[in-house]
């Protein structure tokens, strides 16, 4: 048997990711502080922030935690990166108190995509991938049990430091969050671009 056309989605904890996960939720309640509103896009009762400035101090440690963990799949991809340059384009926060979620959507122009988790317990709402061949979700034989090979949803826990990084182009969804803490999740996307 041969894997064609694969989906990858990597997970990987992160080194330090209790003073990390510090830093950046000071950050974050400081962003909601300011901005209470935040922006609506696929959050449904959830907070969604603006873009933060990559320039700040507090994003540029986090980039720098997750440095490694990004370039291990990027180097399991096997692109070039001589002549291409990485760049994140975009980075932003979510807090999903009780009962809020995620519809399904994507992010277009973008290579790679991402949720790290900075507060993350049971029942917060798990991150949900399609299988994004259409044929395999438009005619599929029943299973007697899901496996890797023929689920066409699947999904990961949150846990406070794992970093989940995935094709920007396949769809998922955030399941509601029945716990009574909040969720916070960083957000982010990358693209490699010719030198």
């Amino acid at each position: 048997m041969h894997l064609f056309f694969s989906t990858p989605v990597w997970t990987s904890k992160i080194n330090n990711f209790e003073s990390v996960n510090n830093e950046m939720s000071e950050y974050i309640s400081s962003l909601r502080k300011t901005d209470p509103l935040g922006v609506v896009k696929s959050n449904f009762k959830g907070w969604h922030s603006k873009n933060f400035d990559l320039q700040n101090k507090e994003p540029k440690n986090f980039i720098e935690a997750i440095k490694n963990n990004i370039n291990n799949s990027l180097t399991s991809m096997n692109w070039d990166l001589h002549s291409q340059s990485v760049k994140i384009k975009s980075m932003w926060a979510i807090i999903n108190e009780k009962s809020a979620w995620n519809q399904k959507h994507h992010h277009s122009n973008s290579d790679i995509s991402a949720a790290y988790y900075v507060e993350a317990h049971d029942n917060c709402g798990d991150i949900v991938f399609y299988d994004p061949r259409p044929a395999r979700v438009y005619k599929h034989p029943i299973a007697t049990e899901s496996n890797d090979l023929n689920a066409t949803v699947n999904s990961v826990k949150p846990e406070p430091g794992l970093l989940v990084l995935f094709p920007s182009y396949l769809e998922h969804s955030v399941k509601p969050n029945m716990s009574d803490k909040k969720r916070i999740v960083i957000s982010f996307n990358l693209s490699l671009e010719r030198n």
